[in-house]
């Protein structure tokens, strides 16, 4: 199985690699160039179509492994039910999101346009049952069985939520990339060891491998980024993959991995909404983009570009950690690690986020 879990990185390393210099020259001629602007923190332009490299090398690595090789006749490799439908919806979405993402990288669209395209896409998956349909809660004995309705709701509201929060964290070279690859570890981890199918597993391998062979050119100084069509490609593949590995797995510590692993995004989101709520006093204010993000934040308390995206990689990947370790303690040492997280993560957000002469 390892054999082809390998061939799964390198195929979508390698291809990714040899494809982004490609996309920097389509940018070009399609005028996908991020010009230097109030909110931008680069000074020249450049190229954002990077995103279509990380997709070209998780399509092919994937379809290479499922289809072409006929891995015991793939079905006992996937070894989940009605996995072909579920791939197909997850591939449709990704489609959908693409042209929308590269319409807007290119001529710029409005963010109600994308935020459509989010919703059909994860509807489109959650139809063809990549959806969450039990929870596990603690101190309950029996798993909450989701009807239809509140697991189509939970499902979409997931998807949409996670999608955004990688979009919006993506603010810096190498960060959205970057922090997207640190889930990719900390999830391959935890499917591999809890009994997640090997779809999940393949798709994870490949999502990670995809973004090795890009971030090079993403990395501070940016040759390339990542764009809307990479940061809505990493975020819908993140949350899609995220519940195929639990899928089969309802323990509680299990269930909130993901949610654990993502803290960085999810948090960022969330405060970035009731910020924007609370500044422009309407629902409308969420769609304005603002300098009040965590990244913003540490460049604004003096902190190189470089030196604020290794911050927030060591603060991902420490979530990740934690979430691997909570994965093998009990539900009372796991609450505590929990609380101190949530206790180490408040206290830095209310440091960094205290006015500044540059807020």
């Amino acid at each position: 199985m390892w054999g082809n879990i390998t061939i799964a990185f390198l195929l979508a390393f390698i291809t990714s690699f040899v494809i982004t210099p490609y996309t920097m020259r389509l940018a070009h001629k399609v005028g996908a160039i991020d010009f230097p602007g109030e909110r931008k923190i680069h000074n020249k332009p450049i190229p954002r179509l990077g995103g279509l490299a990380i997709i070209s090398g998780f399509l092919l690595s994937v379809l290479y492994l499922l289809f072409i090789l006929n891995i015991e006749k793939t079905i006992s490799l996937v070894g989940t039910e009605n996995y072909g439908i579920k791939l197909m919806g997850f591939f449709l979405g990704i489609i959908i999101l693409g042209i929308t993402c590269f319409i807007d990288d290119s001529k710029n669209i409005p963010a109600w346009v994308k935020l459509l395209a989010q919703i059909l896409s994860a509807v489109i998956v959650t139809v063809c049952g990549v959806k969450i349909d039990m929870i596990a809660v603690p101190f309950m004995e029996k798993n909450i069985i989701l009807n239809n309705v509140f697991s189509y709701i939970l499902t979409i509201g997931w998807i949409v939520g996670i999608t955004n929060a990688i979009n919006l964290i993506d603010g810096l070279d190498g960060l959205s990339s970057g922090i997207s690859l640190i889930s990719c570890i900390s999830l391959l981890i935890i499917f591999a060891t809890n009994g997640s199918s090997i779809l999940s597993i393949i798709l994870i391998t490949a999502l990670a491998g995809g973004i090795v062979g890009f971030l090079p050119f993403n990395f501070n100084p940016a040759k390339t980024f990542v764009g809307d069509v990479g940061s809505n490609f990493l975020g819908f593949s993140l949350a899609v993959i995220s519940i195929l590995g639990v899928a089969k797995t309802y323990t509680v510590l299990v269930l909130i991995a993901p949610l654990i692993v993502l803290g960085l995004p999810i948090f960022d989101t969330i405060f970035a909404i009731f910020r924007r709520i609370i500044k422009g006093k309407s629902l409308k204010a969420v769609f304005k983009p603002d300098k009040g993000h965590l990244h913003h934040r540490l460049m604004a308390k003096g902190y190189t570009q470089k030196q604020a995206v290794l911050i927030l990689y060591g603060l991902s990947a420490t979530l990740g950690m934690f979430a691997i370790i909570l994965l093998d303690s009990g539900l009372w040492k796991a609450l505590s690690f929990a609380l101190l997280v949530v206790a180490i993560i408040a206290v830095g957000y209310k440091d960094i986020f205290k006015k500044t002469k540059t807020s």
